[in-house]
């Protein structure tokens, strides 16, 4: 397993800092969507009026619960695409921003208190002061566990916790 970050991992060393960016994968963003999103209500609504015009007028009000069911799902959809996490060491201070489903929440930890903890199912958090936040969200495990060997190195090795409980 090699170190160096790649197209899914962003680390950026800049002298003594450290800085670890992730987003949400999201496949499909506003600009692709729209289209999709209105060819497809077309396609369904030219299908329900052909048959409502063939006498099947109840085709209408299931092509409309169908368009309905297609714009709820691209609505989660771009709910999901801004999510993002940032870590950024900065002298001894450690701060975290985290942005789900549009709230962004900022935490700040200072590097003497903070306590990497690590869980049995491969997840990393951070904490300090009864303050607990979960990092690497968004990457594949072996990817999490570079972080994770990143962060044991710039915390120090006694200040890692390990939780035997699945959460």
């Amino acid at each position: 397993m090699t170190r160096e970050p790649n197209v899914e991992l962003v680390l950026e060393r800049e002298g003594a800092g450290f800085t670890y960016f992730r987003r949400h994968a999201s496949s499909l963003d506003l600009r692709l969507l729209l289209p999709v999103f209105g060819s497809l209500a077309l396609l369904s609504l030219i299908i329900a009026t052909g048959f409502a015009v063939a006498g099947a007028w109840l085709v209408l009000p299931f092509a409309g619960v169908e368009i309905a069911a297609l714009g709820t799902a691209a609505c989660v959809i771009l709910r999901r695409a801004g999510d993002f996490e940032r870590l950024a060491f900065q002298g001894d201070c450690i701060l975290v921003e985290v942005r789900e489903r549009g709230l962004a929440r900022q935490f700040e930890f200072h590097r003497g208190w903070a306590q990497l903890v690590t869980g049995i199912t491969g997840s990393i958090a951070l904490r300090s002061h009864g303050r607990t936040v979960e990092i690497g969200r968004y990457c594949s495990e072996e990817h999490r566990r570079v972080l994770a060997c990143e962060l044991r190195s710039r915390l120090g090795s006694k200040r890692i916790l390990r939780i035997n409980q699945a959460t």
